[in-house]
């Protein structure tokens, strides 16, 4: 069931007959220029900015985001719409049965699949740290931070497109669409739950779990721990989800989103667990920690006059960044002797 772009959008359950009815276009320039990629956008400016600014407590720089940035921007907008035309390729049908590769290509319609950034944007950050020589798991921990902002910001994409919401419901703060001049429905808002969920996992993120962080990676397995959990309850109202080759699960169709967020849901759980309870990782395996404890051996050594051809503090600092994760090697410096 698809709405009307063209109707207005209310609350009966909170505004009574207050509507809001924005048009998809925000400019009539040309092809026009949507909403919808207007809010992107300032959902990847938002993300960058917060991971510039944390950077820092990762042991990154943020040139190091900037440079990130350049190769995921595009390769997250490729991934996300590769994967969401090749899970909806029946819409992309022309009557004859053959592609309609102008409509694939159609991005400013509508049609990104967050899955699809996921993936791109972990194959990128594993391209990119391995040719700048940085450490992967303390990049996908900043990362996490600028992709959660950039979700609660870009679910508001599909509000004004008038996509993404769930079933009927009458429910208090119940939507209103139309989906015909004179027919309308009230529905889940979709698009808030997710959005707040992921406002309350970034709050965790920022205020709690990072504050502890005992290993490089634990901001990563909870951002897919907490995702997860929140997008299989979101997936489950939804309408327009993919279904899993007819199988069912307690009487119920399995949705593929579903799916793959308990997967991932599980996975980041035992990942938690295996770090945490088992391995007993420790904050001074932290990328941020090591480079601490460089920086503070290559100042007494200065301090202590220590011949600049055996330490040179650039060379620490750039070794501890590419170093494995959990402190399984140590870049150490050669303490210079001393008379």
């Amino acid at each position: 069931m698809s709405a009307l772009k063209n109707m207005p959008i209310s609350f009966p359950g909170l505004f009574g007959d207050w509507s809001f009815n924005p048009d998809p276009i925000a400019l009539h320039v040309g092809h026009g220029i949507y909403w919808y990629g207007i809010i992107l956008a300032a959902a990847m400016l938002a993300g960058l900015t917060l991971a510039m600014k944390q950077a820092k407590h990762y042991g990154l720089t943020a040139d190091n985001v900037l440079d990130f940035v350049l190769w995921a921007v595009p390769a997250c907008i490729l991934g996300s719409r590769i994967y969401y035309v090749v899970f909806y390729l029946d819409l992309y049908r022309t009557e004859s049965g053959g592609l309609d590769w102008g409509r694939m290509i159609a991005i400013w319609d509508g049609g990104l699949a967050i899955y699809g950034t996921v993936i791109a944007g972990a194959l990128t950050v594993l391209i990119y740290t391995r040719v700048k020589k940085l450490r992967f798991a303390a990049m996908t921990d900043l990362a996490v931070l600028g992709l959660l902002l950039g979700q609660i910001i870009g679910r508001w994409a599909n509000f004004i497109n008038r996509e993404a919401f769930g079933g009927l419901t009458d429910l208090p703060w119940r939507m209103r669409l139309w989906v015909s001049a004179e027919q309308s429905i009230e529905v889940h808002p979709t698009f808030l739950y997710e959005s707040l969920w992921n406002l309350a996992g970034l709050l965790l993120l920022l205020f709690v779990v990072s504050k502890g962080r005992r290993f490089d990676g634990e901001n990563t397995w909870f951002y897919f721990l907490w995702y997860g959990l929140g997008r299989t309850w979101v997936e489950g109202l939804r309408t327009d989800s993919l279904y899993l080759f007819g199988w069912t699960f307690f009487g119920e169709p399995v949705r593929v989103s579903q799916a793959l967020s308990l997967v991932m849901a599980a996975v980041a759980a035992f990942m938690l667990f295996y770090k945490i309870r088992i391995r007993k990782c420790t904050a001074d395996g932290l990328l941020v920690n090591q480079l601490e404890a460089q920086r503070k051996l290559a100042l007494e050594a200065e301090a202590e006059d220590s011949p600049t051809e055996e330490l040179d503090a650039d060379e620490i600092l750039a070794e501890a960044r590419s170093a494995p994760e959990d402190g399984e090697r140590t870049a150490e410096p050669e303490q210079a002797e001393t008379e």
